[in-house]
């Protein structure tokens, strides 16, 4: 019988996690010759649940949880859930069941085909904001054009893979991670299955505009070094223009027109140029705060407690032999 593990990251999720665990357990119930178990990485909850968790995990042996010493992200917790998993296969999915688990059988039948991976993609957003729409079309469009690695529109972190996929996911060493550019950058064959957005029941969602602006910054600095080719070919047209305006100066002095007129246009390209210069700072900024931070080489989390035997409290990355304090990373959305 071939094993699947449910890594299910959890930031205050007391409403929804019994229902959670009831409806998910009852369809992997309807699954014949898998066998099941769950995850469940509590990301620093203020709430009772890590307290659920514990209540889960007494009362049914396939529940395994981690708890976090503080909210490391998201994407700590989807990293803590896939390096603590062994099952052949494993399934990432949300607790808010917006990832419908009536997905389950077409996630493996797709394995069956001989997919490394099989993940979801929505077809719609519906019940979203339409800000928030329109900000996550222009991202997956900006992203594709700024970096090799290509984002599939729409796709979700929902998705069952193998275990040379998560290995090899695994293995990717860096702190400030960006899952959704990993599990394209490792490979694999994938096969999407498209599915309507499902509105969420119980909770709220944990996540603002600011922090979707942050997530999308940091998909775009992860698997890119065009903004950086963007500074430099824009430095070299501002060059090239003044060089040109110093021409027509020149030219302009000596065919006598020397009028002092132009104070404005003064006061306009100084501003102009400082805000590209310090358009041009940030950019720089965002590339070696990254580096800054990972040469650190700060735990990716830090484990308060788990009744996962043997589990280590600190998380390094795999090549990674030093150990320090853990980065001060907020809530990741998907």
């Amino acid at each position: 019988m071939k094993t699947i593990d449910i890594v299910v990251p959890c930031y205050n999720e007391e409403e929804v996690l019994n229902n959670f665990y009831e409806v998910t357990k009852s369809w992997c119930d309807k699954i014949e010759g898998y066998d099941f178990s769950f995850i469940l990485v509590d990301d620093g909850s203020r709430d009772r649940t890590v307290c659920i968790m514990r209540e889960l995990a007494a009362a049914h042996p396939e529940v395994r949880y981690i708890s976090f010493s503080r909210n490391f992200g998201k994407e700590a917790a989807m990293y803590a859930g896939l390096s603590n998993s062994t099952g052949d296969y494993v399934i990432v999915m949300d607790a808010d069941l917006q990832h419908p688990p009536s997905m389950f059988p077409d996630f493996i039948a797709g394995i069956e085909e001989g997919h490394d991976c099989v993940a979801a993609k929505r077809t719609s957003r519906k019940g979203e904001a339409k800000i928030r729409s329109f900000l996550s079309r222009r991202f997956y469009k900006v992203s594709n054009r700024m970096s090799d690695v290509k984002l599939e529109y729409g796709a979700v972190d929902y998705r069952i893979m193998t275990r040379r996929m998560v290995d090899s996911i695994l293995r990717l060493s860096e702190v400030q991670r960006f899952s959704k550019g990993i599990f394209t950058w490792v490979g694999y064959d994938t096969k999407w299955i498209p599915y309507e957005n499902v509105e969420r029941e119980l909770g709220t969602s944990k996540w603002n505009l600011r922090s979707l602006l942050r997530y999308a910054i940091d998909g775009i600095t992860s698997f890119s070094t065009a903004p950086l080719r963007f500074v430099s070919a824009m430095g070299f047209f501002i060059c090239f223009a003044a060089f040109l305006y110093l021409i027509f100066i020149v030219i302009k002095t000596l065919l006598g027109y020397n009028d002092v007129a132009g104070f404005p246009t003064i006061i306009c390209l100084i501003l102009f140029l400082g805000g590209i210069i310090e358009f041009s700072i940030g950019i720089l900024g965002e590339y070696i705060a990254r580096i800054y931070m990972e040469s650190k080489h700060r735990p990716i989390y830090i484990a308060r407690e788990s009744n996962i035997p043997g589990m280590e409290g600190v998380s390094l990355p795999k090549n990674s032999t030093k150990e320090t304090e853990p980065e001060d990373k907020t809530e990741r959305p998907e």
